[in-house]
């Protein structure tokens, strides 16, 4: 399929899950397999330009008429994975949270109430035949959440410096999951309930339901482009999680303080470009 636009969309983030291709049940397996074939495999880049894409028409078009039915695949150790898109179930999702992220009036002009509406009935008739669905990717729109760095640690950044550039992570799955369950518990041990053990609670709850040799990606996707080569030189954020974590379990409150002060510091900058003129 052809790319949609050469412009870099700048603002979001992934948190992806690859299952190893016997996973999938047949058909699905033999469409994966033979897809993973194709010479020019689309990006990160191409997948949200399609979605932004269906925003342009009047009505706007919030949500695919069909499911994808492209992924991203990686060969790793001679096995293949793959992460389907299921853009129209994600794009379902993100209807659902947009109510608490816009005014009222923004999220009608946008969006007007009876295709909202429209949408969501759709959804839950879909649903209703589907009761088991979950998508293989998350999606952060300027920022990474923080609990998505305690499922990676630094040895597994990857940061790629040329054109265009890059930062992501890459884990087994039986490493986020174990990271997860010590996260928590280091966490739940020195805090009070909260956003980020909440957060954790809920991702960790979603990668319960992939396969157990399944891969799992953070990737700053788009935001490499908000940011300066040197920032990102810098951005150790699975480090300094990680720190801060491990100084909760030592019981040294002041070394977790300053851990979590670098990252909402390096943070807060980039979501409040969101906002700049």
């Amino acid at each position: 399929m052809p790319k949609v636009s050469s412009v870099t969309v700048p603002y979001a983030s992934y948190l992806r899950v690859y299952e190893p291709l016997a996973a999938f049940p047949e058909p699905e397996r033999g469409h994966w397999a033979r897809y993973a074939r194709r010479p020019d495999l689309p990006s990160c880049q191409d997948e949200l330009r399609r979605s932004l894409a269906g925003l342009l028409p009047t009505p706007p078009v919030p949500v695919p008429v069909h499911e994808s039915d492209d992924a991203f695949v990686a060969e790793v150790d001679g096995v293949l994975h793959v992460c389907p898109w299921r853009t129209r179930l994600r794009g379902w999702q993100a209807m659902e949270e947009l109510a608490g992220q816009l005014p009222p009036t923004v999220l009608d002009a946008v969006l007007p109430p009876v295709l909202r509406r429209q949408t969501v009935a759709d959804y839950e008739q879909w649903l209703a035949r589907n009761p088991d669905a979950r998508p293989w990717i998350r999606t952060s729109t300027w920022q990474v959440p923080l609990h998505w760095f305690v499922l990676v640690s630094d040895e597994e950044r990857s940061h790629e410096k040329g054109e265009p550039p890059g930062l992501s992570y890459r884990t087994p799955m039986v490493q986020a999951r174990r990271r997860v369950a010590r996260g928590l518990r280091a966490l739940r041990d020195a805090l009070d309930e909260g956003p980020i053990i909440d957060g954790l609670v809920d991702v960790g709850r979603w990668l319960e339901e992939f396969h157990p040799r399944s891969l799992v990606e953070l990737d700053y996707g788009g935001l490499v482009h908000a940011v300066s080569a040197d920032e990102l030189d810098e951005d150790h954020s699975a480090a300094d999680v990680a720190e801060g974590i491990e100084a909760l379990r030592a019981g040294d409150g002041e070394a977790a303080g300053e851990a979590y002060a670098r990252l909402v510091e390096r943070w807060r900058a980039v979501r409040d470009l969101q906002f700049a003129n």
